[in-house]
């Protein structure tokens, strides 16, 4: 059931163990779940559960502790011996007078390991307050440091299976962009037009299916889409209605995230003003892109276009994306913006968001794109445009399929 090979798994732990010796950690104890899927393939819904994975950096395999009823998922999804598969009694979950964290530090004293340097991923979504209390308390001789990116920087640069799945992705986010296309209009409920984007997103292609993406559709629409990050409601489209679609394919966990802006009617002058600029720069943006080049660097080919045109954007312009779980799909390590000033490598990927919100409108159009040798490769293939759509939903019309 691995969706890669032993070998890389193991060159992955072996590039992790080298950034432990850099920073003097014997051990890591890995809690996000895209960076425990990444070591070990581990992939299942129990990360609302506190877990772990246990790198220590003299010994082969890591050790997977967690909720006993999710012990059968990691043997199934895991490389790892049995042996090294360790599960808490259910009677940790959510209890009041002991903590997941409390065994994790039970299994780590019983096997020696608790006068060592140990990293924490203390800024994940899924590590708690309250664990790193528990660790702390029961693992007094213990030196606790944070190493909350520590795998995230590994995850920077994929290897050509990873870039395949992004692609896989890429294909099935065209197929959801065009379903939700293809259902607005006038009269129509929102959250028909969301439910039309999942099933393609889940579904995916003849050839694949898709995973469950780790941000569900955002689709503003008429004044909300002055902003970005909403969702849907079950309110009905209007004539003149502006819509944001914000979307991601999933495979295997790798997302390849693409947006564009669509208006029921006519666009008004403002609205074709503000996309034009904004293709514009991503475009130009797009044609930038070179290896050794920074973060920074490729923000400022963005802003030279559109405050060229009397326009600001104060947010970053994109981040690096690939593996993960909810609530997001970015990797939290590297920001297309001024300040970051992160090299581009070949194999990096990233999701390149020039999304303009002002007072009463915005709009936004992006892609994925990898970092090659020469340039870059746009993963997603899509129109780039502002779609002017009919009133009536191009769903109930046959269209020929475009972009993929």
């Amino acid at each position: 059931m691995l969706p890669f090979s032993v070998s890389e798994y193991t060159e992955r732990l072996r590039r992790v163990k080298h950034q432990m010796e850099k920073r003097g950690l014997d051990i890591l104890v890995v809690t996000d779940p895209a960076n425990m899927n990444y070591l070990s393939g581990y992939d299942a819904w129990s990360f609302y559960v506190p877990q772990a994975l246990v790198v220590i950096s003299d010994e082969e395999q890591p050790i997977w502790i967690g909720r006993k009823q999710d012990a059968g998922g990691a043997k199934l999804t895991t490389w790892f011996h049995p042996n090294r598969i360790i599960p808490y009694p259910d009677d940790y979950v959510q209890a009041f007078d002991k903590h997941p964290m409390d065994f994790v530090a039970e299994i780590l004293n019983q096997i020696g390991k608790s006068k060592r340097r140990m990293g924490v991923e203390q800024d994940s979504y899924y590590f708690s307050a309250r664990s790193m209390d528990r660790l702390q308390r029961k693992m007094p001789h213990t030196r606790f440091f944070d190493a909350t990116l520590l795998v995230n920087r590994v995850r920077l640069v994929k290897s050509d299976q990873e870039i395949e799945y992004m692609r896989r992705a890429a294909r099935i986010v065209e197929r959801a962009m065009r379903a939700g296309l293809q259902s607005i209009g006038v009269g129509v409920r929102e959250c028909d037009v969301a439910a039309n984007i999942s099933y393609a997103q889940i579904s995916g292609t003849p050839d694949y299916g898709g995973d469950y993406p780790s941000i569900v559709p955002l689709l503003p629409s008429g004044i909300k889409t002055c902003t970005p990050h909403l969702t849907w409601t079950d309110r009905q489209y209007q004539k003149g209605d502006a819509v944001i679609l914000e979307l991601a394919g999933c495979y295997k966990r790798y997302h390849a995230p693409m947006a564009r802006t669509a208006v029921i009617g006519s666009a008004s002058p403002k609205v074709v003003d503000l996309a034009n600029v904004v293709i514009e720069g991503l475009t130009k943006t797009l044609d930038a892109i070179q290896p050794g080049m920074t973060c920074e660097e490729l923000e400022w080919t963005w802003r030279q276009v559109v405050e060229g045109k009397g326009y600001h954007k104060d947010s970053r312009l994109g981040y690096s994306v690939g593996l993960n779980y909810p609530p997001d799909w970015g990797e939290h390590i590297a920001s297309i913006r001024s300040g970051d000033s992160t090299v581009l490598k070949p194999n990096m990927t990233f999701h390149l968001i020039p999304g303009i919100w002002l007072d009463h409108y915005g709009v936004e159009f992006s892609e994925t794109f990898r970092v090659t040798e020469t340039g870059c490769e746009v993963l997603t293939h899509f129109p780039r445009e502002l779609y002017q759509l009919p009133e009536l939903p191009l769903s109930t019309i046959s269209i020929e399929e475009s972009g993929a």
